[in-house]
């Protein structure tokens, strides 16, 4: 994975572009309205997310209608699933631990009662 992918979503005009086509396809100007800033700024941060693979855009006769990429969320995905593995693992002994001292607990509470 390159790092052009982080660096595009690194800035948070980006990211607010990206948010905003979850929902589907989008005009530059609706993107616009959403984000909160001009057409022309809306059109840099697309052809920044459109090199590094995150956007598409399909002409609809004078319109240019843009959409979210799968395949870089599928990359980056890909990537983090190696750290979501090791932090699983190390959460689920941590779980496991917390069991076993809650169970003792427990145990030294019965064994006071009686």
């Amino acid at each position: 994975m390159h790092m052009d992918v982080f660096e595009a979503l690194a800035d948070p005009t980006r990211r607010r572009v990206v948010d905003a086509l979850r929902s589907g396809e989008r005009q530059v100007n609706d993107l616009a309205d959403v984000v909160g800033i001009h057409q022309s700024g809306v059109s840099r941060h697309l052809r920044i997310l459109s090199e590094a693979g995150f956007v598409t855009m399909r002409p609809d006769g004078q319109r240019r209608l843009y959409s979210l990429a799968p395949d870089p969320f599928r990359e980056i995905d890909q990537w983090l699933a190696q750290y979501r593995q090791h932090w699983e693992k190390r959460l689920d002994r941590f779980g496991a631990e917390l069991e076993a001292r809650q169970q003792q607990q427990q145990d030294v509470s019965r064994s006071d009662k009686e």
